[in-house]
């Protein structure tokens, strides 16, 4: 479709295929894989342009399933990201402090060269922003938001805060777990608030960490560790929220020597090699992923804990399936903002989700509670993993997504 501006009195509109708001991974992938057949995008973003260009570094590295790679690939962005920028996952460690049992999850049972693959946060999102610019049916409309939404027929109208209207057979919001066209477009959400906080920095270390990610259940802190290369590593840390305001004030060193105790000096004498990150811990699980001439990815449908390095893979999983729905309605000449298509995409995303969101935020409760049945249930877990082959190897391929139809590297 061609981009039709309408003077309708004082008031200009705008006609695209689709609309989307929300110019993060999930809406830029989204926008990116959607473009692929023809369909005239605007993609909003309250950010200015030279921020989504250069994104700042956030602390986050993302733990990449070998699905979501595989969607960076058919975007044409994975093999953009320079080598040295890929940290592959060779092998995990999960351990509860009150059992020495450990449960192992190693590549070679997954006949891949790695179980995941770690990239900066900040990188994907450059890569992606200079994908979606090269498309020449995407339009950026940046330093703006979404003020008021209309999802009558026989299309849906935006409202930006610039003045300008825009009018689109389909709306996609990809704008954050705490979505504002979520709420605009009468779908509610469960939302769970841990009453935790996540810390992310990166560490230098004095020994190697062999490719190997821990994740240690502490009595008071879950501590995570995402290697990287060159001796470095992501080191997350996630507490109740009084305690970490307080992690966040004391000084780079002493910060660094309470890593370096608590991981028991495995990986020697250890430094801050980057900025703290906080982040609250509020998982969320919208009631429905779609309306009529609208729809939710990203974030804006499922808003995972990050224990279980999903939430990410959600969104791109999401985008790639939302794409596959609407550009197939595209092709046949259907609407593609028709609630059968939709309600395709809620039922696929639904299905691939909500189990693992279920299992998680049931893990980190199990994990997070110190009461002495809990303590045991929790090692009991762990002895049950390790010790049944085929209930590890089910963990193993839903958290790598290597069984996935996708998965081709």
């Amino acid at each position: 479709m061609i981009v039709q501006r309408l003077d309708l009195g004082l008031e200009v509109t705008v006609r695209y295929d689709m609309v989307i708001v929300g110019a993060g991974p999930a809406g830029l992938s989204f926008a990116c894989l959607a473009s692929e057949h023809g369909l005239k995008i605007a993609l909003i973003d309250q950010q200015g342009e030279e921020l989504l260009a250069a994104p700042p570094s956030d602390g986050r590295d993302i733990a990449l399933t070998h699905r979501s790679v595989q969607i960076l690939k058919n975007i044409g962005v994975w093999n953009s990201i320079a080598a040295e920028e890929i940290a592959p996952i060779e092998r995990a460690r999960v351990k509860n402090a009150d059992s020495s049992c450990v449960l192992n999850f190693d590549r070679e049972r997954t006949e891949r060269k790695a179980l995941g693959y770690l990239v900066s946060n900040q990188i994907i999102r450059r890569t992606l922003y200079q994908a979606a610019k090269k498309r020449k049916n995407v339009e950026l409309i940046a330093g703006t938001g979404a003020s008021d939404l209309d999802l009558g027929e026989p299309l849906a109208r935006i409202s930006l805060s610039s003045g300008e209207m825009l009018e689109a057979a389909l709306v996609v919001a990809a704008d954050s777990r705490f979505s504002e066209m979520r709420r605009k477009a009468g779908i509610g959400a469960e939302m769970r608030d841990f009453g935790h906080v996540c810390i992310v920095c990166r560490m230098k270390h004095e020994k190697p960490h062999g490719g190997t990610a821990y994740e240690w259940f502490d009595t008071d802190k879950t501590l995570a560790v995402l290697p990287l290369n060159n001796n470095e590593s992501s080191i997350v840390i996630t507490q109740p929220a009084g305690s970490a305001a307080r992690a966040m004030d004391i000084p780079g060193g002493e910060y660094a020597a309470d890593v370096e105790r608590r991981f028991a000096g495995q990986w020697g004498a250890m430094e801050l090699s980057g900025e703290r990150h906080a982040y609250p811990l509020v998982a969320t699980y919208a009631d429905c992923f779609c309306a009529r001439r609208f729809t939710l990815i990203g974030d804006a449908a499922v808003g995972m804990h990050p224990v279980t390095a999903h939430g990410f893979n959600f969104g791109l999983r999401g985008a790639d399936t939302l794409a596959a729905k609407v550009t197939a309605a595209a092709q046949a000449a259907l609407d593609i903002g028709a609630v059968s298509v939709l309600e395709g995409y809620d039922r696929e995303h639904r299905k691939a989700t909500y189990p693992l969101y279920i299992a998680t935020n049931a893990l980190v409760r199990l994990y997070t509670n110190n009461h002495a049945v809990a303590r045991i249930a929790r090692s009991l877990v762990l002895l049950v993993g390790t010790g049944l082959s085929p209930i590890k190897d089910y963990m193993l391929h839903k958290l790598t997504e290597v069984d996935e139809k996708h998965a081709s590297i």
